[in-house]
Order: C-alpha cells, then structure tokens, then sequence
C-alpha cells in the first residue's frame, strides 16, 4: 500500500472496519503539507463493485514529528498519535487528498471509521453477513517540500592493515540555504552534524546463531546465516524452532566497541579501543525548510597502538569482591577506591608509563603499587585535576618489563552511574593516549568493570553538602565577609538541571531568588552579598538560605540559618 503499485493492495475484509488502521514511518521527519489515498484504478470487488469506485467511507489521519516505538507493535488498541489533519465521517471521493500547514512529519496514523455509508449498496453494518465492508485503498501519497529535519548516513564497515589506536576525530562542513534556486553559504542556518563511531577487531560486529534439536542455540558463520537457513516466520506464522531455522543475532561486544555517544564538535577525543575495523554514522540535521548542511570531509587521528590491550576495574578498598561484581558507595560521600590496569602485549605496542583517570570530580591520591607482589612504589608526578587524576609510573609497563600497576585514590560519587574511563599514554612524548577496557585486570578485584554505582537514602534530596564560608554575613563594605560563598554538591542527576538560589525570612517569606542556571552534578559554588533581586540589602537577621533544582519537587528540602549583621 505504499509500493508505487495501486494494483497490489489489501482488499477490504468483512471483519469490524473500526480494527484497522496503518501507521507509516518515514524514518525521519520531513516537511510534509498534503496526505491522501486513492482506489485501485482497475478491478472489480467480489459484489461485482468497480474498485474505482469503491471509496472508503469514514476516517481519520493523525500525524507525528516524533514518535514512540511502541507505536509500531502490534495488539495494542488504537490511539491517535498527534494532532488530527482529517476526521471525515461521511466521504464520497475515490482519490482523498488532505492538505494542512507545511511541518515535519515522521509519522502518519490512518484508521478506517464505521459511517452511515456503510449501510449503503456494497457496505455492510454487520461483522457476521460474511460481506466485505466498502473501502479499498490502492496506495497512500504523503507530499512534502524542503529539507528533512535529518539525513542519517552509515558507512561501510573499513578494514584497517594493522591495529590502530584511534584519536581525534574532525571534519568540515558548510551550512547552506536554498534562495531563488540557487544555494548559498548560509553560516547563520540552523543545521548541524552529528558522528558516531565503533571500531572492532573484526569484519562484522553481530554474532549469528541456529537453533539445535534440543531448542537451544549455537554459533553460526553469516553465510549460513542468510544464505542456508530458513526464518521462523512463514506466510505469517511462527514456526516451533529447529535446526535449519535462524536463532538470535547477538552484538559481539566482545570485539566490538558499542556506539559512540554523538560528537557534535570537530576535535574531540574518540576514546574508543582500538582496533582494525572501524564504522562511522553520520546524521546531518536541519531545523530550516530551506537550509542543509554538506559534510565537505571527515578525518580521523591514528597511532599506533601502546598495547594490544589494557584492560582495567575499579572496585571499593573496604569491598574488593562486590556481591554481583558491582561496586557501590554512597551518593557524595567520599570513598576510596583501587585501580587496577593491566597491559597485554600480543606482537603489538612497546608500552607506556602513564595513566589518567576521568574521576568526574577533584579526587586524592593515596598510593602507586607495582610489581609481583605488589609493593607500594613512589610515583614519578601526580596531577589531580578538577575532574581527573593523573599518575606517572617509575616504571614502564611493556614488554619485558611490568606488567600492571594499581592506584589507590579517594573520590566522592555525585552520580548515580559514574564509569572511572581511563587511558594510558607516554608521558612527556607527543602521542595518542590508548583506552583503558574495563575486564579482567586483577584476580584480587571481582567486578571487571570501570563503573560505580551512586546509592541514594531514603531521605536524601539532590543537594547535599550545602555549606557557607562564614557563618556572620557582614555586608559592611570593609572586605571582610561582605559577601558569603555559599558551597554545595549535587548527586543522583542524570543530566545537567536548572538550579535556584532562595532565601526565607523566619516566617516563611522568600526574600531573594536567584536563577543559577543549568548545572551538572557534583561540587557547585555561588556568592551572595545579602541582597534582594532587586539589589537592596536586607534587614539585619537570621535567614534560612535554600539550594535546589528548579523543578524540584521530592526529597528532603535543605533549608541552612544564616546571620546577616551590618
């Protein structure tokens, strides 16, 4: 019904009309102004009606920029999934075209209603007369004009000679806009790229399976796959599985990367395991009818690699052997933490001698230990930054030499999910870092992974910690306590949020707001020198001062006293 062929369609059935409807996904949105649908120009119904004439009484069309999957599932009861372009109770029209504002448009709902019509010469108001309701429907027509609001693009994937440690990423683009037909440089235009980007060691990341005689499934090469075996599904039903029938496909993350989170901004660090495959996915995005961006070139930094592999995990130095291999310590609590990575050098790499961490917040340093066993060595440098902590090894581990190095840090979890990603590198030399792999790096550590889990109490809100740097606001104009930093940390947000700054008289009356703006978790400052929105300073008093998430509408709240005396 959407082939360009009005002569393949679904006849009309004689079961309830009010059951059918289509959705149609066009995959992206497009700026769409006019639906219709039309009859098969040629044949007759079985009652002998020419299906040119045989138009669909009643419907109705709804439309959606975007959508939900679950739209497309089946046996679920209709809904409308957008706005309504057509309701029509009473049609009399063989070819339907129903225009509305030009917009994007990914998703169309159509639904055959019940009508008066029905009742007429080859309708049928009665599931059980055996009598095909009246309505065919040849083919359906969307019209549109201008850019999509996406093009997504997925390459090939490329084979690379050797394994290769992957870097920066960078391309070129220019923003175009279409004015009286010609195309013009348009920097101001509302499109932008979007790249993501897997690599993997080898030329396909699924893994095929088939059924075997005992109902379970087992590993198969592609060809067989698609060129032997046989799906479940035939002429609409699903067989009992055996084997010569296509199983599962699973992702084999074991030799491939997952997709990268989107890269929005030339130049920014892949931080992808190397590899010698790779796969890029481009969408090219336009908020303008008339406005595209081109992707003018696209380029990638490459090394080579440091190590076949490094592989490291994180677990809690009271709780090294977590129960399900799952470190968690409480939201915005400071805890301690071993590191452990290991290299693995199989014909590739000559090492490195330096780590960083990405702890997400300023973290301390404890220890280096190296060497089998492990004692505690002194690093050569430390570097803890705001969000990551750098460590230089006194010893290089490569081929021939160590093997593996643990670092023992401290570090508060502000986030519900925190993965401590690393890389590896060689300090002082202009190089590519390499990424640490979360895996199997210790037998003494049990959770094979770089991540952390945030526990949150029953009580606790988003802020915690809220704290000032003096207790007396003095606003005297002396430089002594004139202003008061006010110091707090925000835990358990998925994504940044919009903060406010509030301070209460002691009856209840809020004396001065302050919009803060969007902030991530983790430790967050503002200042206040004891005035109102509009720049008054307040009366001499006690105040309870109130930091949240503007929205916020749960937990405890965090009211702190504070004097204010001039």
């Amino acid at each position: 019904m959407v082939d360009g062929d009005s002569m393949s369609f679904n006849p009309p059935v004689s079961s309830n009309p009010e059951s059918v409807w289509y959705t149609i996904d066009l995959a992206v949105p497009v700026p769409a102004h006019r639906f219709g649908f039309f009859t098969p120009p040629r044949g007759f119904r079985s009652d002998g009606i020419p299906f040119a004439q045989d138009a669909v009484p009643a419907y109705e069309v709804s439309i959606a920029a975007e959508g939900d999957p679950s739209w497309l599932v089946g046996n679920q009861p209709y809904r409308r999934i957008g706005p309504l372009i057509a309701d029509v109770a009473e049609n009399f029209a063989a070819r339907v075209q129903i225009e509305f504002p030009r917009q994007y448009v990914r998703f169309v709902r159509y639904k055959r209603k019940t009508s008066l019509l029905d009742s007429g010469r080859g309708g049928n108001t009665s599931v059980r007369s055996g009598t095909a309701f009246k309505g065919s429907i040849g083919d359906f027509e969307l019209f549109g004009e201008g850019v999509p609001r996406k093009a997504v693009y997925r390459s090939r994937i490329f084979e690379l000679e050797e394994p290769i440690n992957f870097g920066r990423l960078f391309w070129a683009a220019t923003p175009l806009r279409a004015v009286n037909g010609e195309l013009m440089e348009a920097p101001d235009a509302e499109v932008g790229v979007e790249v993501e980007m897997r690599t993997g060691r080898d030329g396909d990341p699924n893994i095929y399976h088939e059924y075997t005689d005992r109902g379970g499934e087992e590993v198969v090469p592609r060809e067989r796959y698609d060129l032997v075996l046989q799906p479940r599904w035939r002429a609409g039903l699903l067989r009992d599985p055996r084997p010569g029938m296509r199983a599962s496909i699973q992702y084999d993350s074991d030799n491939w990367s997952f997709w990268s989170l989107p890269f929005s901004e030339p130049g920014q660090a892949i931080d992808l395991k190397g590899g010698t495959h790779f796969q890029v996915r481009i969408t090219l995005k336009s908020e303008d009818f008339a406005a595209f961006v081109r992707l003018d070139s696209l380029w990638i930094e490459t090394a080579p690699l440091l190590a076949s592999r490094v592989v490291g995990e994180v677990a809690l130095a009271s709780d090294v052997q977590p129960a399900g291999g799952l470190t968690q310590v409480p939201l915005g609590q400071a805890a301690e933490l071993i590191y452990d990575i290991r290299g693995e050098f199989v014909g590739e790499g000559t090492g490195f001698d330096a780590l960083r961490i990405r702890t997400g917040t300023r973290a301390v340093f404890t220890r280096l230990e190296m060497g089998n066993p492990p004692r505690v060595v002194e690093p050569v440098a430390v570097v803890e930054g705001d969000d990551e902590l750098a460590v230089v090894l006194p010893e290089r581990i490569g081929p021939g030499s160590a093997e593996g190095a643990r670092i023992v840090f401290v570090a508060d979890v502000f986030s519900l999910a925190w993965t401590f990603s690393g890389e590896v590198y060689n300090a002082g030399v202009d190089a590519l870092p390499q990424p640490v792999e979360p895996g199997d790096a210790s037998a003494e550590l049990g959770t094979n992974s770089l991540r952390v889990l945030g526990m949150a109490g029953q009580s606790d809100g988003p802020v915690v910690g809220l704290d000032f740097s003096t207790r007396v606001l003095t606003p005297n104009g002396d430089g002594v306590h004139d202003e008061v930093e006010i110091s707090y940390a925000l835990v358990g947000l998925p994504e940044d949020v919009p903060v406010v700054f509030k301070v209460y008289s002691l009856d209840g009356r809020r004396v001065a707001k302050r919009l803060l703006g969007a902030q991530r978790f983790g430790v967050q400052r503002v200042r206040w020198d004891g005035r109102d929105g509009d720049g008054v300073l307040l009366s001499p008093g006690i105040y309870l001062v109130e930091v949240a998430p503007e929205a916020e509408r749960t937990g405890a709240r965090r009211l702190r006293p504070l004097t204010l005396i001039y």
